[in-house]
């Protein structure tokens, strides 16, 4: 099931919240903000990789969270509804065929 971002903090709040905190002081293109996002996943196999316990700085769920937050700062910042966008995407995916006609991966 899944659960609208809303119940957890928008997007518009972790926008806000980049804004304060100077990381929109200058116009971001894509590539840039798409590289940010890369650059948290990078960090979230790091985390997985060294095995790092839950609850500790840099462990796989907080780089994780770093991804949503990336996303939805990210989101806003370019007018899009992102949970409109998975809940659309999600029904796609939902009719398509099993492993989306035999891919590995």
């Amino acid at each position: 099931m899944l659960i609208s971002y809303s119940t957890i903090v928008s997007q518009k709040t972790i926008h806000q919240n980049a804004i304060e905190h100077g990381w929109w002081d200058k116009h971001r293109e894509i590539p840039e903000l798409l590289v940010l996002i890369h650059s948290e996943v990078s960090e979230a196999l790091e985390a997985y990789r060294n095995k790092i316990p839950d609850g500790k700085k840099g462990c796989l769920g907080e780089e994780l969270a770093d991804i949503v937050i990336r996303v939805f700062d990210t989101a806003e910042s370019q007018g899009i509804d992102i949970c409109e966008e998975v809940l659309k995407k999600h029904k796609v995916n939902v009719m398509r065929p099993y492993r989306h006609g035999n891919k590995t991966c």
